[in-house]
């Protein structure tokens, strides 16, 4: 019975990659399931086999503790170099979203105080 090695909802493109170059190198037999049409599901990597489940288990444990701390480590260094993204970058490459999505804020406050403040009277 196939098992479900890996949910791919928000697996970046490049670690799916890897998962799989992985896994062909351990000699697992895998599938992947690609994502629903309504996004219900985001697919998925399944083991062929349940005698080979726990080994691949395993060995993808030990890969997501490695890229956990290679992830941090780059992170780290970005934000040394002062190349990580911040909210002003954000706000700078995409002034329209950015001033849109503070509008959108300020409204939701401004609605859900205003019963208080009309009760308030």
């Amino acid at each position: 019975m196939p098992v479900l090695l890996l949910n791919l909802r928000d697996v970046p493109g490049d670690e799916a990659e890897e998962v799989r170059a992985l896994l062909d190198a351990e000699g697992v037999e895998w599938y992947e399931t690609k994502p629903s049409l309504w996004g219900v599901s985001g697919g998925g990597i399944w083991a062929a086999h349940d005698e080979q489940a726990d080994q691949a288990r395993e060995r993808l444990a030990r890969y997501q503790a490695e890229r956990a701390s290679r992830m941090r480590a780059e992170r780290a260094l970005e934000i040394a170099e002062g190349r990580a993204p911040s909210a002003w970058a954000a706000f700078r490459e995409r002034p329209l979203q950015a001033a849109a999505t503070v509008l959108g804020i300020l409204m939701m406050l401004a609605l859900v105080t205003l019963p208080f403040l009309l009760l308030g009277r």
